[in-house]
């Protein structure tokens, strides 16, 4: 005979400490009010496990069933919703103030290819040496960048300029 351990979350069986418990049978029928040794022998005699739903003070609510089905049920739903979630992400585009056009137009494409992905770009312009005296040039080419994708996107803030660097994060539009 083998013997398999669950992880627990609700104490079962013995693990219960109450005289008397409000017991619902595996059909989700409620019983009432029945001392603890007889919803064990109820749960035994039908070979399944006494689970502690809801711990009341006065009569806490034990149901019957089969905890290691149950728990597999519980991750399993847990398992699907974890499928479902989208993680986000934010996709870097750096570029420089002085871009080609050609530069550009590749690097709007592939920004807007990440944003149909459902993810977020942030366009980081790095400035060199005495770019640093254009600030005005590369916030151009930024705007440039937001007028190219404001079809499908929108800045999440004005551009922010950190060091040598300025970025903005842009969002795709939410669907109507």
């Amino acid at each position: 005979m083998e013997v398999f351990y669950i992880k627990q979350d609700l104490p079962i069986n013995e693990q219960i400490r109450a005289s008397k418990v409000q017991l619902i049978d595996e059909n989700g029928e409620k019983k009432g009010l029945v001392s603890l040794n007889d919803a064990l022998d109820l749960a035994y005699n039908k070979k399944l496990d006494l689970v502690m739903v809801s711990p009341n003070p006065e009569a806490p609510v034990c149901k019957i069933m089969n905890y290691g089905k149950y728990k597999f049920e519980q991750t399993k739903k847990e398992k699907e919703a974890r499928k479902k979630q989208k993680v986000l992400e934010v996709k870097e585009i750096r570029i420089t103030p002085n871009i080609e056009q050609h530069d550009f137009e590749f690097k709007a494409k592939n920004a807007r290819k990440f944003l149909e992905d459902g993810n977020k770009v942030r366009i980081t312009l790095k400035f060199r040496g005495r770019e640093m005296n254009y600030i005005k040039l590369g916030e151009e080419v930024l705007h440039k960048f937001i007028e190219e994708l404001s079809d499908i996107s929108a800045p999440e803030k004005s551009a922010v300029l950190e060091g040598k660097n300025m970025f903005i994060i842009l969002a795709k539009k939410a669907d109507k």
